[in-house]
């Protein structure tokens, strides 16, 4: 199940909705967490005991590091978080890289190893990152250990962030686990980002993720300069907004239920380069390699060599978390060489480059990377490249020519929209709307407020709706993830 069916939205959202509402607030916890497993098992219910599994597991090992805190013995509280990281990585390792190890393998030996052909738990690659902050926090002195293990299955499982994020961390909603309120203002808010979410996802995702689809998927021998860039820029704008989507309609959920989650996305593509691009970008996964990966291992602070070797293995991490296949890690190199040029070389003197020069070259580097990104097979890769440089092939062709003219008004619509400009837009209609009002309904600009973002709200809902009911293009990307 996905947010962005009529499944969840018509039936699984209104239900839940409607149930925590009138729960007794003792008791919401529990609703969460049955909710929320039942949500996780309607499409895998077999690695529902997986998710159990790393619940009770954690749970365990959070008690046990706290337990031996007070006890002074240091060397068997730490014998519990190594558990716990080696656990918990062992888990992710097995379910999601064996088979890509076993195939590598198979073809750099001539062996015939049959593959495990085990599919991919959703969510894992997010709650296993969670649960290991959470003992390592535990560890640190950061966060308390929870006792009530409801409570922490409800953090585990909590079904609003479970398939793609944000990377919500223990410590981001420690004092919002016991004590929570539903404020009227805050529920209306988390509801117009979740329609906002849903909005990017089916009207804008879904769309031009078609034309990536064919693009992509055609001879890679006929495609022309044209089409190349077309469907690079498809893909570059599918990823942000589903990506973006989903984050939003997982930060709404959970302002609906009581829960502040931390941003995810901050205009990614208005970035100038690749560092500003990776703080804008992903924003929780970023920061959980940079508290967890590469400040422990020394970050900047132990001379220029031995922080690039600190980056190097940060992107080669980055890269494999984010699938099983090697393209991932080749993404992940190309991401660090860009910034290990820039860190050295190139942030000071870019200062004094023109904005225009700067946002070009911000924006070729994130749009070659997501060729990478998006394409598994290394020789497909090459193909692709070869066309998007004009290597072997034609400029433009009758099918680049009609795809340019079908597709381009949506593109210019989706630059628009990955910026600031339709916030701006709605935000200037709203003092027009209240520059020709009396005064008396002037300051009641709730009420004005109201009727902007609600018009604005019920539109996107509507278009949804029906496109999801006309059985439109409906994948959603991170569920590889």
């Amino acid at each position: 199940m996905v947010f962005s069916s009529l499944t969840f939205l018509c039936a699984f959202l209104p239900v839940v909705l409607a149930l925590y509402l009138i729960c007794p607030k003792s008791l919401r916890n529990l609703l969460l967490a049955a909710v929320s497993l039942v949500f996780y098992a309607w499409g895998e219910p077999v690695y529902i005991f997986i998710m159990l599994f790393s619940t009770v597991f954690d749970y365990i090992n959070g008690r046990m590091i706290e337990y031996f805190e007070h006890q002074n013995k240091q060397q068997y509280k730490k014998y519990f978080l190594i558990l716990s990281v080696i656990g918990n990585l062992g888990i992710l390792f097995f379910f999601k890289y064996t088979d890509m190890l076993l195939s590598s393998w198979n073809r750099l030996t001539d062996s015939n190893i049959a593959l495990l052909e085990l599919a991919l738990p959703i969510g894992i690659s997010f709650y296993t990152f969670q649960t290991m902050s959470y003992t390592i926090d535990v560890y640190r002195g950061i966060v308390k250990a929870q006792h009530n293990i409801i409570s922490f299955a409800m953090y585990v499982c909590m079904f609003p962030q479970l398939i793609a994020g944000p990377i919500v961390r223990y410590q981001d909603i420690e004092n919002q686990i016991q004590d929570r309120k539903i404020v009227e203002t805050e529920w209306v808010q988390g509801m117009r980002r979740f329609f906002i979410g849903l909005g990017k996802k089916v009207i804008f995702a879904n769309q031009i993720g078609c034309v990536w689809q064919e693009i992509s998927g055609g001879n890679l021998d006929e495609l022309s300069v044209a089409g190349a860039w077309l469907g690079a820029f498809a893909y570059t704008f599918q990823i942000y907004f589903d990506f973006s989507g989903y984050s939003d309609m997982a930060i709404g959920l959970g302002q609906m239920f009581g829960f502040s989650f931390p941003e995810n996305f901050c205009y990614p593509y208005e970035s100038m380069n690749i560092t500003e691009f990776w703080r804008r970008w992903h924003i929780t996964l970023g920061r959980w390699f940079r508290e967890y990966v590469y400040i422990p291992l020394g970050g900047n602070r132990k001379g220029l060599k031995r922080q690039i070797l600190n980056l190097l293995i940060v992107w080669l991490l980055t890269g494999l978390w984010h699938g099983a296949s090697w393209n991932f890690a080749l993404w992940g190199l190309y991401y660090f060489v860009l910034l290990f040029i820039e860190k050295v070389f190139l942030l000071k003197k870019m200062e004094q480059w023109p904005l225009f020069l700067r946002h070009i070259y911000g924006k070729f580097f994130i749009i070659i990377g997501w060729v990478i990104f998006a394409l598994e097979d290394f020789a497909a890769i090459g193909g692709y490249f070869k066309a998007l440089f004009g290597i072997r092939h034609t400029l433009v062709n009758e099918t680049a020519f009609y795809q340019w003219s079908s597709y381009g008004v949506l593109m210019v619509i989706l630059l628009f929209a990955s910026t600031r400009i339709p916030i701006r837009c709605v935000r200037w209609i709203k003092e027009f709307v209240m520059g020709k009002l009396p005064e008396a309904i002037r300051k009641r600009t709730s009420v004005i407020a109201f009727i902007v973002y609600g018009f604005y709200t019920i539109c996107i809902l509507f278009i949804s709706l029906s496109l999801l009911v006309k059985g439109s293009y409906n994948p959603f990307l991170y569920f590889r993830f």
